[in-house]
């Protein structure tokens, strides 16, 4: 076999073991059973990280400690159609051409292709290399909770190379930073009437995607089209919310948003006016980048209570003003995200309606004020509301030694210069390298396309420019 059906094999396995956040523990007890066998030594820390040690090539006994470093966890997203179970099934890999692709799912190339890295550079004879420390964190995908609390004792080595980065010939050396605020919107129901008619609004059809990478490409969030339709609706007549979901993951654009209302019988007709009408707008407005959009009205049968009216307004309210998308390009780097917001779920919870709006910027006191502004919404609004621990930006090196190394590598391999960027996305580079007193740290990956989302997939021919290259650098480290 070649080294990219290698990698792919190993990639079908890690696939195969159900990984998503705070779901670690399955992929995690394989790969220390693969580590026993090949007689490596591994360790786990307190919050379930692990740590492999992998001895020297050969020859290579003296070369200093290189660590390489990716994540478990993958974030779980389905369409609607579709019937995984992310607990239990594994994920159906599609070969498409030069593409891999999942079944109606996200593939978890966002990280497992890092873990089917390293497993094929260490089982490789032929490859020479250093000492390597292979660390695998947990929770990536929930606020690198995973590298926040990283025993940093368990580590060796002062250069780190993170496999999650997700463009063959790129090179990230830093990143943004991130948190999120969650709201919690008191709920009180009340009985609905024999007067009163129930409809269903649903926003499907979407491309969602990662609220990092993909925040700058117009794509549209279910949950703000959904409150919008909801708004145009309240201008018109008095409705009273019965429920609000949309999106499964913080830090991926939501596809889908649903939402049960009532209002009067004698107004149904023009609830059922507004919305296609409405529809049409929307479907103008994003005409280029959201093709398949629909917003779909259908009778429902309501009958745990609804809001009141004026609580329902003031949900609505609170929604339309909540910041999303991108608040800020880069003054220093043309073209680049400085700060965004993502209203990425919202979900009914015992609290009422549970909001959970994620925010990134590179610039630690932007990301102070777009959380504030959040923070300020939700007081006017009278809603409580929780921050989550904001992990720091990671500032780029221009100084950095395994950089200038990675791009001496990569020109002596494929004759050109690789592209070095920042990333609006998170990564666990800094935090990882100020737990460990100071890492030389960089960032790559094979391509990866609409990561969080079920359209993710993986460019075949990436891997083996990415293994060649790994190969070649690994030699000179």
């Amino acid at each position: 076999m070649n080294p990219t059906d290698i990698i792919l094999s190993r990639f079908e396995q890690v696939s195969s073991i159900p990984r998503g956040t705070k779901h670690e523990e399955k992929i995690r007890s394989w790969l220390i059973a693969w580590a026993e066998e090949l007689g490596f030594r591994s360790s786990v820390d307190a919050v379930g990280n692990l740590v492999m040690y992998i001895p020297a090539s050969s020859g290579m006994e003296t070369s200093p400690v290189l660590i390489l470093q990716g994540h478990m966890d993958m974030v779980w997203q389905k369409t609607p159609d579709c019937t995984h179970d992310f607990l239990r099934d594994p994920i159906r890999l599609i070969r498409d051409g030069d593409w891999i692709k999942a079944d109606r799912t996200t593939l978890g190339a966002d990280n497992g292709i890092a873990i089917a890295l390293m497993m094929a550079l260490v089982e490789d004879e032929t490859v020479k290399h250093p000492p390597l420390v292979l660390v695998l964190t947990v929770e990536e995908e929930f606020g690198l909770a995973g590298a926040d609390y990283l025993d940093a004792n368990l580590l060796t080595g002062k250069t780190l190379i993170n496999l999650d980065s997700e463009g063959e010939g790129v090179f990230t050396v830093g990143c943004a930073g991130g948190g999120s605020v969650i709201m919690d919107f008191p709920v009180q129901l009340e009985n609905i009437s024999a007067a009163e008619k129930s409809f269903r609004l649903n926003v499907s059809g979407l491309l969602g995607g990662h609220s990092g990478e993909d925040i700058a490409k117009h794509r549209a969030n279910a949950n703000k089209l959904l409150v919008r339709a909801l708004d145009e609706l309240q201008k018109e007549l008095p409705i009273r919310l019965v429920s609000f979901k949309g999106g499964t993951a913080r830090n991926a654009i939501p596809r889908d948003a649903e939402a049960v209302l009532v209002c009067s019988q004698e107004q149904a007709d023009l609830v059922r006016k507004i919305t296609p009408a409405f529809e049409s707008v929307l479907r103008a407005e994003f005409a280029q980048t959201e093709s398949g959009l629909i917003l779909v009205l259908t009778e429902a049968d309501a009958q745990q209570g609804a809001m009141s009216i004026m609580d329902s307004r003031r949900f609505i309210k609170l929604l339309i003003s909540l910041p999303n998308g991108v608040s800020d390009f880069s003054a220093e780097v043309e073209g680049f995200v400085e700060t965004s917001n993502n209203i990425g779920i919202i979900e009914m919870a015992e609290t009422g309606i549970r909001v959970v709006s994620n925010h990134r910027s590179s610039v630690r006191s932007r990301m102070e004020e777009i959380a504030r502004r959040v923070e300020a919404v939700a007081e006017l609004a009278n809603v409580k509301h929780e921050r989550t621990k904001m992990f720091p930006p990671w500032q780029a090196n221009t100084d950095s030694v395994v950089l200038k190394k990675c791009e001496e590598v990569y020109k002596q391999c494929f004759g050109v210069v690789p592209k070095v960027e920042l990333s609006h996305g998170g990564l666990e580079c800094g935090i990882i390298s100020d737990r460990c007193g100071g890492l030389d740290t960089i960032s790559l990956g094979p391509t990866i396309e609409n990561p969080h989302s079920p359209d993710e997939r993986l460019y075949v021919p990436s891997l083996q420019k990415t293994w060649k290259f790994l190969v070649a650098l690994l030699r000179v480290l």
